[in-house]
C-alpha cells in the first residue's frame, strides 16, 4: 500500500516517473465539489445482469482463473499457479486455458518445476493457449524473476506484478482479487471493455480496455470492483456477445442503448 500512496506524493521527479500509476490506483477517490457521474439505469442493469448469471454456468465459472489452481498447495505456490493462469489465458478461450493448466499441473505446476522445464517441453504443454510460443519465453521469464526477487512467491502490488514479462494490468488486478485477496482496481478485459461501452457505462467511448478501467473507477462504488470482472465476463460469454448479441434474450433490453430492438 506504501508503494501506492508514493504515486501522488514525494518529490517532483517521482511524481513525473509515477502519474499514470497514480491514476491507475486512486482514481475516484478524489473528493472534489462536483458531483460524480453516474451512468443512466446503471443500477438497474447491473441488478438485472446479476440475475442472468445467478446460474453460474458461464465458461468462466466453471473453468476461469479461479478455478485452475490447486486449493490444497502451499500459498506461494497456489498464488504462482494463480499468475500462470492468468499469463495463459491471454486470448484464449477458458475451455483451452483451463486444460492447458490442468497438463501443467499433473507434472507438479511449481516455480522450480517450471525452471527445470526446457522451452520446447513447455509449449508443448500449454499448446493451443493463443500466442503460445511467446508466452513460453514470458513464463520461463517470469518464473526466473519470481525465483530471484521474491522467493518463489509473486508480487502483492500492480505496481510489482505489471513490470513482470507477459503481465498486463488486468492480470495483475486479477492476480491481486484471486491470489492475494485485494482490491487494487479493476481488471477490464474485452468483455468487460465491449459491454461498458455498450451500456454506455463510461462518459464517452474508450478504445481499450485501459481506457475503460480508469473510467469505470471514476464512478462506480469501490464495493464492486471485485464482481464487475466475474459479472460482464460471462455475461460477454452468453449474452452480450461481441458478434450478433442475443439481445432478444436479455433482461436490459428496453433500458440498453445499443439493444437491438424487434
Amino acid at each position: 500500500a506504501g508503494s501506492r500512496r508514493q504515486g501522488t506524493a514525494g518529490t517532483p521527479r517521482r511524481s513525473r516517473r509515477r502519474k499514470s500509476l497514480a491514476i491507475a490506483y486512486e482514481a475516484g477517490q478524489g473528493g472534489g465539489a462536483e458531483p460524480r457521474w453516474e451512468p443512466q439505469h446503471w443500477r438497474e442493469q447491473l441488478q438485472r445482469i446479476r440475475e442472468m448469471r445467478s446460474s453460474r454456468d458461464a465458461p468462466v465459472d466453471e473453468m476461469g482463473v479461479h478455478r485452475c489452481y490447486d486449493s490444497g498447495a502451499p500459498p506461494e505456490v497456489m498464488r504462482y499457479q494463480v499468475l500462470l493462469a492468468l499469463m495463459l489465458s491471454s486470448q484464449t478461450k477458458d475451455q483451452v486455458t483451463s486444460a492447458a493448466m490442468l497438463r501443467l499441473r499433473q507434472r507438479g505446476l511449481s516455480v522450480d518445476s517450471v525452471l527445470q522445464m526446457d522451452e520446447e517441453t513447455l509449449g508443448r504443454i500449454i499448446y493451443p493457449v493463443g500466442f503460445w510460443r511467446n508466452k513460453v519465453k514470458y513464463i520461463k521469464q517470469t518464473t526466473a524473476i519470481l525465483k530471484q526477487k521474491y522467493g518463489g512467491d509473486i508480487p502483492s502490488t500492480v505496481e510489482e506484478l505489471v513490470q513482470l514479462p507477459g503481465v498486463g494490468p488486468k492480470m495483475a488486478h486479477l492476480a491481486m482479487h484471486i491470489a492475494w485477496d485485494s482490491v487494487a482496481g479493476i481488471a477490464v478485459d474485452t468483455h468487460v471493455h465491449r459491454i461498458s461501452n455498450r451500456l454506455k457505462w463510461v462518459k464517452k467511448e474508450t478504445k481499450n480496455p485501459e481506457e475503460t478501467r480508469v473510467a469505470l473507477e471514476e464512478w462506480l462504488p469501490r464495493d464492486l470492483w471485485k464482481e464487475i470482472n466475474w459479472l460482464l465476463v460471462g455475461f460477454g460469454q452468453q449474452t452480450c456477445l461481441p458478434v450478433n448479441p442475443r439481445c432478444s434474450q436479455c433482461l436490459n433490453q428496453d433500458i440498453c442503448p445499443a439493444a437491438k430492438r424487434l
